[in-house]
């Protein structure tokens, strides 16, 4: 980590939105930025467990000051919320300097199987809330010529496998925006990082959609063993501090994958159509 950089966030607060705040990485992420001293906004549909966290933040014994969190309803899948986010951003910390688009859901179902509804809705909250999110943000960092863009992607942004076709798909576009986000934002001084967490203890499979658009309610054992959301939170820091423009945070099966996709393709495809047999 960057001392230099994280020294200054003391002398000029930092405001840190992060979306997907009340569970899992967002939540790491927001303790982590509390205990550095930043003004963090949390936001997600599920407002009492916002409040759970802000709590949590506030009974931390941190020494020097500590900003008090901001609490803020989002619901991602609704489009119309977006800018009126932001502004309510706006009129209560004044800017926002690190965007994390951090919400999302997962999905567990084989194509054939998944309505386009499911598609629709992982869609809508994945890919074009982040994006919405992101457009309405932007042009205040203009002005600023300032700022740090994030999206929370996964390494399925990097390479697909069977019954994730929704989830892996709305990934892959996140990857793709941020790529081109982030060449249009260089002379603006605007960041942007894409993180690809790859298994993470979390809700996150417990929450995913199946093909009919039920909530999955399993804990994968892959899941189970994954990362700790405090060790992503803190990888996570670490990539904005030192301004990298990607990070992958995996494990060593998943990084295989990614590099047999780019580099054997054949072997990848073959090793994904046994898979999918078997699932």
């Amino acid at each position: 980590m960057n001392l230099q950089y994280v020294l200054s966030w003391s002398n000029c607060l930092k405001v840190v939105v992060i979306t997907g705040a009340s569970s899992g990485i967002g939540e790491a992420l927001a303790h982590s930025f509390h205990n550095y001293g930043c003004k963090v906004v949390l936001a997600s549909r599920r407002k009492s467990e916002l409040e759970r966290v802000k709590q949590d933040l506030i009974a931390k014994n941190i020494a020097g000051p500590r900003q008090e969190p901001v609490v803020i309803e989002l619901d991602l899948a609704d489009i119309t919320q977006l800018e009126q986010f932001v502004e309510k951003v706006h009129e209560v910390c004044g800017k926002i300097d690190i965007l994390i688009n951090n919400g999302g859901i997962s999905h567990r179902g084989s194509v054939i199987h998944t309505k386009m509804d499911v598609y629709c809705k992982i869609m809508d909250i994945n890919y074009f809330g982040a994006v919405g999110l992101t457009l309405a943000a932007l042009p205040k960092m203009m002005e600023r010529k300032c700022g740090h863009i994030v999206f929370v992607s996964s390494v399925q942004g990097l390479m697909a496998i069977p019954d994730r076709s929704a989830y892996a798909a709305s990934k892959h576009a996140m990857q793709a925006f941020g790529d081109s986000l982030r060449a249009e934002m260089h002379q603006h001084n605007i960041n942007v990082s894409v993180l690809s967490p790859g298994y993470v203890k979390t809700a996150v499979s417990l929450n995913a959609l199946t093909g009919s658009g039920d909530t999955h309610g399993v804990m994968d054992k892959s899941t189970a063993n994954g990362f700790t959301a405090e060790y992503v939170a803190m990888k996570t820091v670490d990539m904005i501090v030192n301004n990298e423009n990607e990070l992958i945070v995996s494990q060593f099966l998943p990084r295989l994958a990614i590099f047999l996709r780019h580099a054997i393709p054949s072997l990848y495809f073959w090793i994904m159509a046994k898979r999918a047999v078997k699932t």
